[in-house]
């Protein structure tokens, strides 16, 4: 994830911290993130699952989406939106940049979308 307004930028680690297919997380200033490397493309998301408020970090990673190492749900890591259950709501994402090496993040989480409601018909 890119971009370019809404804050200063803060180093948080250096793009080796993050091998590729993994993530790992990192506290700067009160904010606990969890960094994902897919295929040197990063993204920073809130470390805490919506549904049990449980460490993300660890989870795999599939796609572009992260899953809960404890019950399994998933989130997809551009947006932050909640996949599948048992989560009902998504997690916040970071806005990252990479300049050489160094990944940085603004601290001013981006909310994901809301969920998108079905409407019931009745017979």
């Amino acid at each position: 994830m890119t971009a370019t307004d809404g804050g200063e930028f803060h180093s948080l680690a250096r793009t080796s911290d993050v091998a590729p297919g993994k993530n790992k997380a990192f506290q700067l200033n009160g904010h606990d993130i969890l960094v994902c490397n897919i295929n040197g493309e990063f993204y920073a998301v809130r470390n805490m699952c919506s549904h049990a408020e449980e460490k993300l970090e660890g989870g795999r990673i599939r796609g572009h989406c992260v899953v809960c190492p404890k019950h399994g749900a998933r989130f997809d890591l551009k947006d932050g939106r909640h996949l599948t259950p048992p989560a009902w709501t998504g997690i916040a994402t970071y806005p990252l940049r990479v300049v050489d090496d160094r990944i940085e993040v603004q601290l001013n989480p981006q909310d994901p979308p809301a969920p998108k409601r079905v409407a019931s018909i009745g017979m």
